[in-house]
């Protein structure tokens, strides 16, 4: 039996598993687009009120912007005055997120290019540095982290949006991550013996 291409590849030291699994996440949520169309990225078909677009354009903007954050330690990596709101906003997070230009094959694009850049940024990473933790509702009560923290809750994070991405994807026409990572990978489906 082949190997399927959603197993994260094999690594070395602890920079390179937490670079390694950050960026299989985001390329599992890239996966999750393959051969969808404009009304397919826009279609909102679960009760979460997401698009597999806006979730595209927020693991996008998580990820440059942790790969940024990572970079600058033990500075900070982001605008210290941006608000809540724009976060949320420039994340992905609002109901324009997809831009007029977007299409499964760019979006799959620029989450190939976040995920490539996040595991940079962990592969360079000295893990003990602490960083600010900016100022958002969410991360209350944490003043810094240490890069090996922020890593590993990349990990988590893309790991739960990876999750949201099968559950829409499944929602508009039923293809599961087996299926996908294999058509993706220009396989056929199902494979031999299943």
């Amino acid at each position: 039996m082949t190997q399927m291409p959603f197993l994260t590849p094999e690594s070395t030291d602890e920079n390179d598993t937490l670079a390694t699994f950050a960026q299989q996440q985001i390329n599992q949520v890239a996966t999750a687009l393959h051969g969808l169309d404009r009304e397919q990225l826009a279609a909102v078909p679960s009760a979460s009120g997401m698009s597999l677009g806006a979730l595209a354009r927020h693991v996008i903007f998580i990820g440059g912007g942790a790969a940024r954050t990572i970079a600058a330690a033990p500075g900070p990596g982001l605008d210290p005055d941006r608000t809540p709101d724009q976060a949320q906003r420039e994340g992905g997070l609002a109901p324009d997120a997809l831009r007029e230009e977007d299409t499964a094959q760019s979006l799959i694009d620029e989450l190939h290019q976040a995920g490539q850049d996040l595991a940079a940024a962990i592969r360079a990473a000295e893990l003990d540095t602490l960083g600010p933790v900016p100022a958002a509702p969410w991360f209350e009560g944490r003043t810094t982290w240490s890069m090996r923290w922020y890593a590993l809750h990349q990990v988590e994070e893309n790991a739960r949006h990876a999750g949201h991405a099968d559950i829409l994807r499944e929602s508009i026409d039923g293809k599961g991550a087996y299926e996908l990572n294999a058509l993706a990978a220009g396989e056929t489906w199902p494979p031999a013996g299943w």
